[in-house]
């Protein structure tokens, strides 16, 4: 009887999560119910299999509204109708346009329209009129049973109870961004909203029983055929799996021979063994277009790194998939598929966010706008952000929500005042069900159907410009519909222009996927065991410098352990702490058992990766590889409360008992898993991030210039963009302010001088510069001041900008006699970018004499840049003799020193008892880092006051070859601290 169902997912309207509408139907004794949230078909499978589960019989649709009208209602009477319903919805979402007042004709639906909007002579065939409990005496002098065929109950649910209905009409207000007191009837939905029971509801249509009988043949006439463990993702790359199957062999062994050579008996047994297993889940088609797409990045010269588990396949790593090798990191192939799973393998590609999009634009070209579709994702009320959009709504001032933001707990939640109705619906909004907010894109899954896309879902089209799903990945996967990840990485931007850059300045052709020839090569793993890895991806950090300076990092199996215990679980849990421990005292460590000992000797007895899990249960319990990788996913979560946890529990403590393990030693390492893997990181992960790695080390290392200049240009990285100019210019080039004859939109290197990018300069406007620099382009470069006002006629506050960066370097006037001369020059007419045959003859003025300070160069860079081109120290007014540097800590061990540093970044965390407290990292007046720690008392007396200069004093202390300094006072200077 309730054909007009809506949930949280009609967003900022509906109050009921999707599971409970279903209990509360079940609860009420509804045996039938429609799901149709407005504008909206996210919940739709959720619904479904909620009603399959609770004996619901699920009806599905939509409500159509153009913003506050309510339009019409649509019902799929089968997934044909579905597939119309999608695809109207998704029109109108792509191209911004209102719904029409009547809705088309598509077969297989139902319409239903409220009562009086259209005359009921006029109705289709497939078209009715609603007629809600409260309109039943607007059916007085009506021939009902003319039209009984027409005639449907309508009886809308938006929210629970009274409760959730003011919470309904807080959600409207946030929606229209006023306050609750504003809002308009027509905004909102009647009070009568709610679940009732069939029962009651035949009362209340009591005199029209053919009503109620035609609701329910409505009803019956409804019937949606599905099957959600039917794959649904593109079946073929090519015509049949057949060809598809022949076709991966081919790939497979030519990239074999490329690989591993002709004669590698242990690869061609391993690439017979998972092609076996892909075929067995029919998932050749998966790999192939993973190949394809690959392939087509090839072509363009675009740089990608394949991660995340794939690289436990042989067969990712022959088609250049991935570049991590699993024979050589003796990686599990069951790890990333095996017979138990029914879900396809997980390739996660990331690109240069310069080259993602037209990745992202050839596979919706290849295949086809039709059957594919970005990813969603549903963004959710956070509770901060939640009480701030209700202070908003019930008119209070920052001051008042901040209060309660600081004091939730001091709020009396019994009383009736606004901070307490505040916090009552930010729980309801922002608890264990988060509200949907907003639908957007997930970080970079495509989904390919074999079926038209619609037939799933409605898309819509985001500012990105390509057609995304109203699914996010848990739905998607729910009905067989799984995702291609294409990702975006700055790291990737960082190698990908710099090789460009070197191609261009020194015609060197770089194999970049040549790692094993990095891996060998002495000067990179100089590098790496010196920590000198700024911009290098993921071992930048502070925390990640230290770890490789502690673990004496020199070689790949080392680092790919830093990479997987430098995850905040690892290394909270302090397993990290004891890795580095037992790495430190290889011949101290006890093992449990001596399988323990064969299994993670590489690791020292820790369990460092996910795969450990899987050797551990695999060697140990004897369990089969297979079960070993469902109990690592069921540890990971992902099947908790499916029996699958308990079940893989009992079989491992069987299989011990009769293998005749100890008990102790089988408990104890059970303990150690179930807390390990929760947090654990894939190793095929790990060693896909230090390949990456080790390719930003040989850039940096043979080509530190250009490499320094690619970071700097993609604008990513663990640090502010001041710490890689100053990185920059450890590299012995000289960095020029922007240049107008020099410089482009981003920085540039020509040899051994860097000129910086105007996009640096703060209140420059990028469309203005970008055409003066095509006026540079098409007609030469500028001789002067004059030259260039004649050309260009700048607005005066850009000229400005420009004289005071010094972009007029190459003229003869100073920076202080151009400023004054630019006032003048703008006073004359120019032609819009041509060429005058004549030049004005500008006056000869006679200029005064301007005083110059060696600072103020720099200042205006501050000013405009953020940061100096010089070393900051260069200009500091304040004796710095007789700081320690930070080469020489070793000397002061335990002691209490003084140094002098520039600050570079923080990192805020909280003690076990959930106090703030603090790490930093300066650097010296030589370059060196300054790590320090602040802990809750010191951090509370001597806070960080932003940039600059801060003098440092504090106790020396060592861990592992690690110096840092324990803070004990802390004082902020400033440039001119000695007057």
């Amino acid at each position: 009887m309730f054909l007009n169902c809506k949930t949280f997912f009609s967003l900022r309207y509906g109050t009921i999560s999707t599971d409970n509408l279903v209990k509360h139907a079940r609860e009420n004794g509804i045996t039938s119910l429609a799901l149709t949230n407005i504008n909206i078909t996210s919940d739709t499978w959720n619904f479904v299999k909620e009603c399959r589960d609770n004996a619901i019989k699920p009806i599905i649709g939509l409500e159509c509204r153009n913003e506050h009208d309510f339009k019409y209602i649509l019902l799929a009477r089968d997934m044909n109708g579905w597939f119309h319903i999608n695809r109207f919805l998704s029109d109108h979402l792509h191209k911004k346009e209102p719904f029409p007042d009547r809705a088309p004709f598509f077969p297989g639906t139902f319409v239903i329209y409220a009562w009086g909007r259209i005359r009921l002579p006029e109705l289709a065939e497939n078209e009715l009129a609603g007629i809600r409990p409260g309109e039943i005496n607007k059916l007085f002098r009506v021939d009902t049973l003319t039209h009984k065929d027409k005639l449907v109950i309508l009886q809308p649910v938006t929210f629970q109870d009274e409760a959730h209905y003011q919470l309904h009409r807080v959600l409207r207000a946030i929606d229209q961004n006023i306050l609750i007191s504003q809002l308009s009837d027509h905004t909102t939905a009647k009070p009568d909203e709610c679940l009732i029971t069939p029962g009651e509801l035949f009362d209340k249509y009591e005199q029209y029983p053919h009503i109620i009988a035609n609701t329910l043949k409505v009803m019956d006439a409804c019937e949606i055929d599905f099957n959600f463990k039917v794959p649904r993702n593109k079946k073929y790359f090519l015509n049949s799996e057949a060809e598809d199957q022949a076709k991966l062999r081919e790939l497979a062994y030519e990239g074999m021979l490329k690989r591993y050579g002709p004669d590698n008996d242990e690869a061609r047994e391993r690439i017979e063994k998972e092609l076996k297993v892909v075929q067995q889940q029919h998932f050749n088609g998966y790999f192939l277009i993973t190949w394809d797409i690959i392939r087509f990045a090839q072509k363009k010269g675009f740089f990608y790194v394949g991660r995340g588990s794939g690289a436990n396949s042989i067969l990712a790593y022959c088609l250049e998939i991935t570049d991590v090798d699993p024979i050589e990191l003796k990686l599990y192939f069951e790890r990333f598929l095996n017979p138990y799973r029914s879900s396809p393998p997980d390739f996660d590609i990331d690109f240069s966010w310069r080259d993602r999009d037209e990745i992202i634009d050839y596979v919706f070209k290849t295949y086809g706008d039709e059957h594919t579709a970005l990813l969603g994702t549903v963004t959710t009320f956070q509770e901060n952000a939640t009480i701030r959009e209700l202070g908003k709504v019930y008119g209070l001032p920052k001051h008042e929500i901040d209060k309660i933001l600081d004091t939730p707990f001091a709020i009396d939640l019994k009383g009736d005042n606004v901070q307490a109705q505040i916090l009552k619906f930010s729980q309801l909004m922002a608890g264990k069900k988060a509200f949907p907010n907003h639908l957007s894109i997930h970080a970079g899954g495509i989904l390919i159907s074999e079926a038209p896309i619609h037939q799933h879902c409605a898309t819509y089209m985001p500012p990105k410009g390509f057609s995304t799903a109203q699914l996010d990945m848990h739905q998607a996967e729910a009905i067989g519909l799984f995702k291609f990840d294409i990702l975006s990485q700055r790291g990737l931007g960082h190698i990908r222009d710099a090789i460009g850059i070197i191609k261009e300045n020194h015609g060197a052709d770089i194999d970049i996927h040549d790692v094993k020839s990095f891996m060998r090569d002495p000067l990179i793993k100089k590098q790496l065991s010196t920590v000198n890895t700024i911009g290098c991806f993921y071992i930048e950090s502070p925390a990640m410098r230290q770890l490789l300076l502690k673990l004496q990092c020199g070689d790949y199996l080392t680092l790919v352990a830093a990479s997987s215990v430098i995850r905040p679980g690892v290394a909270q849990s302090g397993m990290m702490r004891q890795y580095v421990h037992n790495f430190r005292n290889q011949d101290k460590v006890t093992y449990l058992h001596p399988i323990i000992k064969d299994v993670l000797y590489e690791t020292f007895g820790i369990m460092v990766y996910q795969e450990d899990v899987i050797k551990i249960v695999h060697e140990y319990a004897d369990m089969d590889l297979a079960d070993a990788d469902i109990l690592r996913r069921a540890m990971a979560g992902k099947y908790r409360g499916q029996g699958d946890f308990q079940k893989i529990e009992d079989q491992f403590f069987d299989n011990c008992t009769r293998l005749n393990r100890p008990p102790e030693v089988t408990k104890e390492l059970w303990r150690q898993i179930a807390s390990f893997s929760g947090f654990s990181f894939s190793k095929a992960h790990s060693a896909s991030f230090a390949v990456e790695s080790y390719q930003s080390l040989f850039l940096k290392t043979y080509y530190p210039a250009e490499f320094m200049v690619a970071v700097i240009n993609n604008f990513g990285g663990f640090y502010n963009r001041e710490l890689y100019f100053r990185e920059l210019q450890k590299t012995g080039v000289s960095i020029q302010p922007p240049c107008m004859n020099n410089s482009d939109y981003y920085t540039r290197i020509t040899g051994k001088t860097v000129y910086t990018g105007f996009i640096h300069i703060e209140g420059l406007e990028q469309k203005w510069i970008e055409d003066v620099l095509e006026e540079r382009a098409a007609y030469g470069l500028y001789k002067s001041l004059e030259d260039f006002t004649t050309r260009i006629a700048p607005p005066p506050e850009q000229l400005d900008i420009l004289i005071r960066i010094g972009a007029f370097g190459f003229d003869t006037y100073t920076k202080k006699e151009l400023l004054w001369k630019s006032s003048l020059l703008l006073r004359s007419k120019v032609p819009d970018h041509v060429q005058p045959l004549f030049v004005e003859q500008l006056p000869d003025c006679q200029l005064p004499m301007l005083s110059y300070y060696e600072h103020e160069n720099a200042f205006d860079e501050i000013a405009l840049l953020g940061f100096p081109l010089c070393s900051p120290f260069s200009l500091l007014h304040h004796e710095q003799n007789h700081y320690i540097p930070a080469s020489d800590f070793k000397q002061y061990k335990n002691e209490t020193i003084s140094t002098l540093g520039y600050l570079v970044c923080t990192k805020g965390i909280h003690t076990a008892k959930g106090i703030p407290m603090s790490f930093g990292t300066f650097m010296d007046a030589k370059g060196d880092f300054i790590d320090t720690v602040h802990f809750p008392d010191i951090l509370r007396t001597y806070p960080f006051q932003k940039g600059g200069f801060y003098i440092l004093q504090g106790k020396v202390t060592e861990e592992y070859d690690v110096y840092t300094i324990e803070v004990s006072y802390m004082r902020k200077i400033g440039y001119f601290e000695d007057k």
